[in-house]
């Protein structure tokens, strides 16, 4: 008896996780593009607060010095990014794809310096969570891979 209940819970969970009736992935996708779109601005406006409120709690951001684990160690770990006036990197999303449940997204596109230069890529993992907003759950940048030599 326990174990179908358990069952019972968990299949409610999923089918409650799913997309709300009448949302297609392309209307999912147009979210996760706001989200990140938005995810981004708190950089460019210096807002680290707001920066965090995009984070998923039980987030993975990937980085040069290891991963930093839950939302409190990602804002910590990138609070020395929001310090001065000036942004020292920027992106936007490219590619926005979401899985057909309506559970999942991932987002990625190019990272630039401060004079608009492309230094990398990004990839974001987006969860869309039990109060419909979509959060990080896993991020991690990769630099730009050199173009192939001539032959």
């Amino acid at each position: 008896m326990r174990k179908a209940t358990i069952l019972g819970v968990l299949a409610i969970s999923l089918v409650m996780a799913g997309p709300a009736k009448g949302e297609t992935t392309a209307e999912l996708a147009a979210q996760v593009r706001a989200a990140e779109t938005a995810f981004a601005a708190s950089m460019a406006s210096r807002d680290l607060a707001a920066f965090g409120t995009f984070v998923a709690d039980e987030a993975l951001f990937f980085g040069r010095r290891g991963v930093l684990r839950g939302r409190t160690a990602v804002v910590e770990g990138w609070r020395p990014f929001f310090e001065g006036r000036k942004a020292p990197f920027s992106w936007a999303p490219e590619t926005v794809e979401v899985l057909d449940s309506g559970t999942l997204a991932m987002s990625s596109g190019p990272v630039h310096d401060p004079d608009g230069k492309v230094t990398g890529t990004f990839s974001s993992i987006w969860r869309r969570e039990a109060d419909g907003r979509w959060r990080v759950l896993f991020d991690k940048g990769c630099p730009v891979c050199p173009d192939p030599p001539k032959p």
